[in-house]
């Protein structure tokens, strides 16, 4: 979804941010997105590699627990982060990317957030981000993710926390790297080229919605979670700095459900998962027909991670299928068949050093059944893209021990993306003798958390 610069609703995010920000700074116990000054431990104890997103154990187990773990009462409730980057890709694309970018060759500051995060008590815990676009020049909301918890108690045996969970993004909550938010690559650029169709699950529905799940955490094992998703209103949307123009609409419910099974050893630990989306959506917003598409997003999903004298590995992976239900599109003459699929792999392993140098090949993949409308835009009709993301950091202050950590923790990366299939084909893929190889991009980035 493109969003644009709104001077009314960038006064009033930033407004409706800085109320959040007085509330948070009034009450007793407050946080910083790191949450290293909250809890007092170094970035490495709760991110594999020493900076976020990828989560340890420890991380996880804060995470579920609401945000409100701390040894630290006096901890500030804000934080910044900052990433900039400058890109190349093999050919120089045939439009720049927004108004205010080049063809190829950008320098750029993808992103600028604020975030207000922590834990409130000891039963009520946020994450909640504001993030200017230096790609776009706008200001908008991103990710909320807002938590109610029990204290663990016993019941038949078992050690149980329960909570409620309020989020403006399907898997946003999630606690494990393999689902759409929290996934490599954990930072991107929009101003290179990438592959037009994705799930609906893959950040479809992302700051457009608002939705309220319930789940369980049993014996730090067993995870089971349920919620309903609904469409937020477009001048309240507006109002976020998110433009709803020519986007697809929720119609009714989404309901969105999640089991995953936990085991650990040690420093090591894995988890096995499936999760599952569905919504009906009136496409681009039009509902003129009556009629609306209906899309069910059904996955697996794993994770290893293993810790060896300091260094770790880690694994995660994901399989998606989409069922497509597309009533409202044929009605439209926007797609030629009635139904479709689509299936999509994304997978990732990490090795990092002491928790300073790292690297990481991640792959993916994504098939689906052709449509002569749906997909018109390319020679084949189809949305079939696959490739690989490589990317070696170095993360200098993880570890802590320095006078300014942990309020200043920072990111160096180099990231390669190479595309094997785009939009349908690996060689003439527009139909104008474009390569998916010409998509290839090389990002140089600094990211920085204070």
């Amino acid at each position: 979804m493109q969003l644009r610069a709104q001077p009314a609703a960038v006064v009033a995010f930033a407004t409706w941010l800085t109320g959040l920000a007085v509330f948070g700074a009034a009450t007793p116990a407050s946080a910083l997105p790191s949450f290293a000054d909250q809890t007092g431990l170094a970035c490495s104890a709760c991110h594999a590699g020493g900076f976020g997103p990828q989560l340890t154990q420890t991380g996880r187990d804060f995470k579920i627990a609401g945000y409100t773990a701390r040894s630290n009462p006096k901890a500030l409730p804000l934080a910044m982060m900052a990433v900039g980057s400058t890109t190349h890709t093999s050919k120089a694309q045939e439009e720049a990317p927004t108004d205010y970018s080049r063809t190829n060759n950008n320098t750029a500051l993808d992103e600028l957030s604020l975030f207000l995060a922590g834990g409130l008590g000891q039963h009520l815990g946020a994450f909640v981000q504001g993030t200017y676009s230096g790609a776009e020049h706008h200001s908008s909301w991103d990710n909320v993710d807002l938590r109610a918890v029990s204290s663990s108690f016993r019941l038949g045996g078992s050690e149980v926390r329960l909570g409620l969970d309020v989020n403006n993004s399907p898997t946003v909550q999630d606690p494990w790297n393999t689902l759409p938010v929290w996934s490599f690559p954990f930072t991107q650029s929009d101003l290179v080229p990438t592959p037009g169709t994705g799930a609906l699950l893959s950040e479809g529905l992302a700051q457009t919605v608002t939705g309220a799940s319930a789940y369980a955490w049993i014996n730090s094992n067993l995870y089971a979670e349920f919620g309903l998703y609904r469409q937020n209103s477009e001048s309240f949307l507006h109002s976020m700095g998110v433009d709803t123009d020519g986007a697809n609409t929720l119609r009714g419910s989404a309901p969105y459900w999640r089991l995953a099974y936990q085991g650990s050893g040690g420093a090591n630990s894995f988890h096995v998962g499936a999760f599952g989306l569905s919504g009906n959506i009136y496409p681009e917003g039009d509902r003129s027909t009556g009629q609306s598409d209906r899309y069910t997003d059904i996955g697996i999903d794993a994770s290893i991670q293993r810790s060896m004298n300091g260094n770790a590995l880690a694994f995660n992976a994901r399989l998606v299928r989409e069922t497509q239900n597309l009533a409202a599109s044929e009605a439209l003459g926007d797609a030629t068949n009635a139904s479709g699929r689509l299936t999509e792999f994304v997978g990732s392993g990490s090795y990092f050093w002491h928790n300073t140098y790292g690297g990481t090949v991640g792959l993916f993949r994504t098939t689906g059944t052709g449509d002569e409308l749906r997909y018109a835009d390319n020679r084949t009709n189809k949305p079939n893209s696959s490739g690989y993301t490589l990317e070696l950091n170095w993360t200098p202050f993880a570890d802590g021990g320095r006078s300014f950590s942990p309020y200043v923790n920072l990111r160096v990366g180099l990231q390669y993306t190479g595309y094997t299939r785009f939009d349908g084909a690996r060689t003439d893929y527009d139909g104008n003798g474009r390569n998916a190889s010409d998509n290839n991009t090389t990002r140089l980035y600094t990211w920085l958390a204070f």
